[in-house]
């Protein structure tokens, strides 16, 4: 069940009943629900549909927070600009990144968009976690990012297990030679909270755990 997002005035938008940091229970910005149902929209406007929303995307993925917070409003009449930063602000997977008056989905886009390497350090290992049914696929041919641009990692095995659980009860997980895919020329970069992507991972970086 998605958590409730409030506002504390001391310390801004928090994801729970009351601020970690001071106890207060500020005030409530939007339901579950509704955090659910607006963060799902603005996942797609911002990865696969801006056009259907009504943004507009830059090369490198963003759009002004104005545009979108306008586009949220026109979807759904509960929402507006607070409902709008309350969602970037407390993804748990960090999906969003803002940069002044702009805000642009971190990684998972299936539209053309060009986003550059990061500098933050990347684990030596790393893990993808999928259904059982593509296993002899991902041994043949190695992690290709089927209908998106990147292929997505995760930094544990219990992230990797969560994700692949989304598609089977059963998942499969498989390790990733993160460090000898960087050392033979691939970027690895890490983009919101856990979540890494490469072009693709050729089926000698990788086994079955």
């Amino acid at each position: 069940m998605t958590t409730d997002v409030r506002y504390c005035d001391s310390h801004g938008y928090l994801a729970g009943e009351a601020c970690p940091d001071c106890g207060a229970t500020g005030r409530r910005v939007l339901s579950g629900e509704r955090r659910r149902r607006l963060s799902k929209f603005v996942s797609g406007a911002l990865r696969h549909f801006p056009d259907d929303a009504g943004v507009t995307l830059d090369e490198a993925g963003w759009t002004p927070f104005d545009d979108l917070a306008a586009a949220v409003a026109a979807k759904y009449d509960w929402a507006d600009a607070d409902a709008l930063e309350a969602v970037v602000a407390t993804d748990p997977k960090g999906r969003f990144e803002r940069d002044e008056g702009l805000v642009r989905a971190a990684y998972g886009h299936s539209v053309d968009v060009t986003l550059s390497a990061g500098d933050k350090p990347v684990p030596d290992t790393l893990y993808h976690g999928t259904a059982p049914r593509h296993r002899e696929s991902i041994r043949t041919e190695g992690l290709r990012p089927m209908d998106r641009q990147q292929v997505h990692l995760s930094g544990t095995v219990e992230e990797a297990r969560a994700v692949g659980s989304r598609h089977a009860d059963d998942p499969v997980v498989f390790v990733v030679d993160a460090d000898g895919l960087a050392a033979d020329g691939h970027d690895v970069t890490e983009r919101g909270d856990g979540v890494y992507t490469t072009d693709r991972v050729p089926p000698a970086y990788l086994h079955e755990r």
